[in-house]
């Protein structure tokens, strides 16, 4: 048998000058040898021949580089036994393991990313050509931050079946520091003055060790922009980097900067004209324009006035508006003439709206969030107010859009909302048994996104030995298309208020009732609510404190005086609100302020009302919104309004304010607030009554003494104040950055009593049983502010909203019996 062997160099010389080149001969068969993992026919596949055509040596070159592109061959030898083609090929190894060492600045994911877009990856051939490479890549990234010691190896180990682990060491080293950096050239500003606009640092001692010299390269290139810029915004058109010098000392543990400038002289604007279509709104581009004639040139207000009239132009559907100013400069003045080229494009409309993500909740509850339309122009402001409006609901951690042209036409976009969702409630169940409370159950379920409806509803039931209760309650946010929301709730409570968790006086009640509520959208960011309850309440086993009188008076039967404190009442609400919060939960923009009002009808045993006003403020500090200042301000009153038996009405002890716990952290709950005073008549010796025996008598009432009880009984008048610095969370994952908040705060605030008369026990003695008891303070002063500070870490949990706080008292008085410090855990925001 005669065999020819095709030499590769010769396969692949160009056949146009070759005598090879001009023979042919025709496939009678066609061999393959060698294949392990890569099927017969994919490789037949790739040939550009088959059998019975006529070929040249050129053909078979031409079959050499086919078969090296499909990536699957490691060699590649042909044969010619006569009019048979014989390939005899050797597969690369399969790549079984991918293993790293040492490397701390890259994450694993990042490299497994990397090496997937060249194709390394687990279950893939191996082509050793692209290892050194790869290597080369990985070493220059290490440069780019500085780590010039950095070493990367790939270690390939061989295993039978063809297949190889591969496993990349790397030795980072430490990371090179700013030694100096030289600026030459620059006469108007020193060199002080221009490195502290940068975020590079050089030479830093010590004391400065929450700033780092550390060097990296694209950290340069953006200082490079930022001193560009700094001399743009001055006026000095001309200025420009002529070149830089990066060197490495020996030891490759600095690094020196040298960059060279050129300052040029400043510029005025002689004139500011515009060019092209705005699209008829002449005359408001012209009102946001910063840019005047004889000020000094400004780079960025240059580049602020194409972004804002660009984002007008977006606002009416001009989504691809190009703006671009064209300077005209006067060198023998020194001045430059602006012409602002805009040309608005097409105006783009939207097609189609995806909602992605949104597994628990249904699509139209987002949609009906959405100002963007579809079929209507592209406005980047709706888009942004529908991110807003979704972002709001308290079901939605995070919010995302993006948009794609259509295919084929130049006016039409597809929008994409992408939405993360979060835990749209609570669950609380246990069951449990102790000393005071005896048995002890309770079942809670509270569902803001019910059933992904988008409707909030309710449910808890609680029984132990000190309270039984129970409620239910509805509320759908759009029961019409407009956003009229409507709601509904049933509850009952019995309730043992004697309770030393409770730190109020002790009583009994038993509250239940019904009501409904109406909302009313009154504009983008305003809200009206009303309001209509049918509750009623009884009242006994109550301690009959000096501040009881006056209502006693009003409500008790003269003729049962045992009979306890029973009324009904019908109430009435209304509220308003307004919010421009960037979120439902977890807020970092935007503000809320609410003024609700809530008062009892005529025909009502009680008559009174109670006002509430909130108003909160987010103001980011950082760009990423993860350092957020935050003020809140709540503030309460209530009286009653008529008279009764010639006894006004006033607030009833129920409905009385308190604070500690959710609204001034590091004071227990309620605690804080006026105390049941009790007055007890002094006892005189008198003449022994030969009959009913005895000879003490009460005193004149000016002789009184009077005890302060430990427990609060609230009062009708508040005010809290909060302020608030949110923090990045420390060790926390971006993408839980939404659903962890942590703060640093300051809770400030009082409860009093403005219908408290003190000077009633102005010359009474107060009776004190021990140390403990507080003295009289006077209630009727909103100036005995208590303070606390401290930290707190909210989450939203699985199960519902958690809060963590650890508070340090500041400020409190004799009368708060409270420790400096305390650590509360509570499922309040």
């Amino acid at each position: 048998m005669t065999i020819k062997r095709l030499v590769a160099a010769m396969l692949l010389a160009t056949g146009s000058n070759s005598v090879l080149a001009e023979e042919s001969f025709t496939v009678q068969d066609i061999q393959v040898e060698g294949l392990q993992r890569v099927a017969l026919g994919a490789a037949l596949n790739n040939l550009p021949f088959s059998i019975g055509d006529n070929v040249t040596d050129y053909t078979l070159s031409r079959s050499i580089r086919t078969l090296y592109s499909a990536g699957h061959l490691d060699d590649i030898r042909v044969f010619r036994d006569g009019n048979t083609i014989i390939y005899r090929l050797k597969e690369r190894p399969t790549i079984n393991n991918i293993e790293f060492s040492g490397n701390k600045d890259i994450k694993e994911e990042q490299l497994n990313e990397s090496l997937a877009g060249n194709r390394i990856q687990v279950g893939e051939p191996l082509d050793k050509t692209i290892l050194k490479n790869i290597e080369n890549g990985l070493t220059e990234f290490y440069h780019g931050v500085g780590k010039y010691q950095a070493k990367v190896e790939v270690q390939v180990t061989y295993l039978p079946r063809n297949r190889v682990n591969l496993k990349f060491d790397f030795v980072e080293g430490d990371a090179a520091s700013v030694r100096q950096i030289n600026i030459v050239g620059n006469e108007l500003f020193s060199n002080e003055e221009l490195l502290s606009v940068i975020e590079s640092k050089q030479d830093l001692p010590w004391w400065r060790f929450y700033q780092s010299d550390r060097y990296q390269k694209q950290t340069l290139q953006g200082d490079f922009e930022k001193i560009n810029s700094y001399y743009l915004d001055r006026g000095y058109l001309r200025f420009s980097v002529d070149s830089s010098q990066v060197s490495v000392s020996p030891d490759k543990t600095a690094v020196y900067v040298t960059l060279n400038v050129t300052e040029g002289e400043q510029y005025k604007i002689s004139g500011v004209s515009f060019v092209g279509d705005l699209i008829g709104q002449d005359e408001l581009v012209k009102a946001i324009l910063p840019l005047r004639e004889g000020q000094l040139y400004n780079g960025a207000l240059v580049t602020f006035t194409e972004e804002s009239i660009g984002r007008l132009m977006a606002r009416f559907g001009y989504a691809n508006s190009q703006v671009r100013t064209i300077p005209k400069i006067d060198e023998e003045n020194k001045e430059v003439e602006l012409t602002i080229n805009v040309d608005p494009g097409k105006r783009v409309y939207v097609r189609r709206i995806d909602i992605k993500g949104n597994s628990n909740t249904r699509d139209e509850v987002i949609r009906r969030e959405l100002r963007q339309m579809e079929g209507a122009w592209l406005s980047n402001d709706y888009l942004e107010m529908s991110k807003n409006w979704i972002q709001r609901l308290p079901y939605i951690e995070d919010v995302n859009f993006d948009t794609s042209p259509v295919a084929g036409v130049d006016d039409q976009v597809d929008v994409a909302f992408t939405i993360k969702e979060q835990p749209s409630g609570s669950f609380n169940a246990g069951i449990s048994y102790g000393s005071y409370q005896g048995l002890s159950f309770q079942v809670g379920v509270q569902q803001e996104n019910f059933f992904g409806s988008g409707n909030s509803a309710g449910i808890s039931l609680s029984t132990n030995k000190f309270q039984k209760s129970i409620s239910l309650s509805y509320t759908d946010p759009y029961y019409t298309l407009d956003g009229v929301s409507l709601g509904g709730q049933v509850f009952y409570m019995d309730t043992d208020y004697s309770s030393a968790a409770s730190n109020l006086e002790a009583y009994n009640q038993r509250r239940y009732g019904i009501g409904a509520n109406v909302g009313y959208p009154i504009s983008e960011f305003n809200r009206l609510n009303f309001g209509a309850n049918y509750v009623v309440n009884k009242i006994n086993s109550i301690q009959e404190y000096d501040q009881l009188r006056h209502f006693r008076a009003v409500l008790l039967d003269a003729q049962n005086p045992d009979g306890g404190y029973n009324f009904t009442n019908y109430e009435l609400s209304a509220g308003w609100m307004h919010s421009t919060l960037n979120r439902g939960l977890f807020p970092t923009a935007g503000r809320m302020v609410s003024l609700n009002i809530r008062a009892t009808t005529p025909n009502s045993d009680l008559q009174y009302f109670k006002t509430m006003f909130d108003a909160q403020q987010y103001i980011p500090i950082s760009f990423d919104h993860q350092w957020t200042f935050r003020t809140k301000l709540e503030l309460g009153y209530g009286n009653g309004y008529g008279s009764k038996n010639g006894y006004d009405y006033t607030l009833p002890f129920t409905e009385n304010f308190y604070a500690g716990g959710y609204n001034l952290r590091g004071f227990e709950n309620r605690i804080i607030g006026p105390h049941a005073i009790f007055r007890q008549a002094s006892i005189v010796p008198g003449v022994p009554d030969p009959v009913a025996g005895g000879g003490a008598f009460p005193s004149d009432p000016s002789n009184d003494q009077f005890q302060v009880s430990q427990r609060s009984i609230g009062g009708n008048a508040m005010g809290v104040l909060t302020l608030e610095l949110i923090t990045p969370t420390p060790f926390l994952k971006d993408e839980n950055r939404n659903s962890v908040r942590t703060s640093v705060f300051i809770d400030a605030g009082n409860v009093w009593d403005t219908e408290f008369d003190i000077n009633r026990y102005a010359a009474l003695q107060q009776v004190r049983g021990s140390d403990r008891e507080p003295p009289l303070i006077d209630y009727a002063d909103p100036s005995f502010i208590r303070a606390s500070a401290g930290v707190s870490l909210q989450w939203i949990s699985p199960m519902g909203p958690l809060t963590f706080s650890l508070a340090k008292i500041i400020r409190k008085y004799d009368g708060d019996l409270q420790e400096n410090f305390s650590f509360n855990i509570g499922t309040t925001f």
